[in-house]
């Protein structure tokens, strides 16, 4: 009998299925915990506070100011793959999906304050601006079998460039006063970071990655005690690590922040219970961010795509409006980020981050059914065609 391996349970970890399957569930869980007699309970320990390393934060900003610079960290690294050898190292491969990135940013923007401007909620303008790639890429891996590969390019080139935007929202709409000593100092310890990461090699690879795990430790430190908040600690570790030491870095890290990392943030942000109210008596805040994400998202990318095409694309049309479509809703899927930056939105409004945070998971949802349903019927044409070709 040939000897048991990990390798199979390894590569289901690092599935593009799984995270998107665990997020969901976590978020379901969380939702179902906070509605039964121990929710009460479990709420009391997500919010109990923790001192680590002198800094007093709660279990859950622990887990989302913590936990999820892992995330980023893992993201960050992957953006620099696709900026520099990936999909988005052509300025004219980016073009269009920039342009559609941008009407996916614009327009919920705009739906959103529609229906918030003037009220205590008009400052969570930026949650529906945000595509969870995760999510995306698990609908794409469950239900995109037979997409070519210029229709996958265009959605993961939306979805990161989303998280781009996302990523610089947070570092700048959501910083308050800054300390630019802390900030240069943790600017300085990266670009250690990443020197260090050139020495990843030969006898002394050890003692070079335990020095490299405390000088980022320094920086997630350093950029928390500046003002900005701490996850941009992890893309700020991501871009300076060098490639092939990124690579098996997210290599080694991707299980953990599948299995463990989202799954938890997912869990703690959804841990609330639903208002006992009527729809009416809902705020702003619920609506603006249930309607954007799958609205707003679906409207600007396959308005702001079609118009790059037609400046752009030089006569030919690289997708048809079906893949437009089937990406714009992909890109209302929010979660993650969303989920992050209604915490940040409303960090002193518990009540409008509840009702925000429930508009997330609303409205990713829908915007999760209508990529299901757009996705699989796109993948099932393209395989038609190929088959009659055939």
């Amino acid at each position: 009998m040939p000897p048991l391996t990990l390798e199979c349970p390894v590569h289901v970890l690092r599935s593009a299925r799984l995270p998107a399957l665990l997020l969901l569930l976590a978020a379901i869980a969380g939702l179902v915990v906070a509605a039964t007699p121990a929710g009460p309970g479990v709420i009391a320990a997500r919010d109990a506070h923790l001192v680590l390393a002198g800094i007093d934060l709660s279990v859950g900003h622990w887990i989302t100011d913590g936990l999820l610079a892992l995330f980023f960290f893992v993201v960050a690294v992957e953006l620099r793959h696709e900026l520099t050898v990936g999909s988005l190292r052509s300025p004219r491969a980016v073009l269009v999906p920039a342009i559609a990135a941008l009407g996916g940013v614009v327009v919920p923007i705009a739906l959103y304050l529609v229906i918030a401007n003037g009220t205590p909620s008009a400052s969570g303008w930026p949650i529906p601006t945000a595509t969870d790639i995760a999510f995306a890429l698990g609908v794409l891996a469950v239900v995109g079998r037979g997409l070519p590969s210029g229709v996958r390019v265009f959605l993961l080139a939306l979805a990161i460039l989303d998280d781009i935007v996302g990523i610089v929202l947070i570092a700048v709409v959501f910083t308050a006063d800054i300390d630019f000593v802390a900030l240069a100092a943790a600017l300085a310890l990266t670009v250690a970071f990443g020197a260090l990461s050139l020495l990843l090699r030969g006898r002394a690879r050890v003692p070079v990655a335990v020095l490299m795990v405390v000088v980022a430790i320094a920086v997630w430190v350093l950029v928390h005690e500046s003002g900005v908040h701490a996850t941009i600690a992890g893309v700020l570790l991501g871009l300076a690590i060098a490639p092939g030491a990124g690579a098996r870095a997210r290599h080694a890290l991707e299980p953990w922040v599948n299995v463990i990392v989202l799954p938890l943030f997912a869990f703690a942000s959804a841990l609330m219970p639903i208002p006992q109210v009527s729809p009416a008596a809902f705020a702003p805040a619920f609506w603006g961010t249930v309607l954007a994400l799958p609205v707003g998202k679906f409207v600007g990318v396959i308005a702001f795509g079609s118009l790059a095409m037609a400046l752009f694309s030089r006569g030919s049309r690289p997708l048809a409006f079906g893949d437009l479509a089937a990406a714009g809703a992909l890109s209302g899927i929010g979660f993650t980020v969303s989920l992050l930056m209604s915490e940040l939105a409303f960090a002193g409004a518990a009540d409008l981050r509840d009702q925000a945070i429930l508009g997330v998971l609303g409205g990713s949802a829908i915007s999760l059914l209508a990529a299901v349903v757009l996705v699989s019927l796109r993948a099932r044409r393209y395989r038609r065609v190929r088959e009659a070709a055939a």
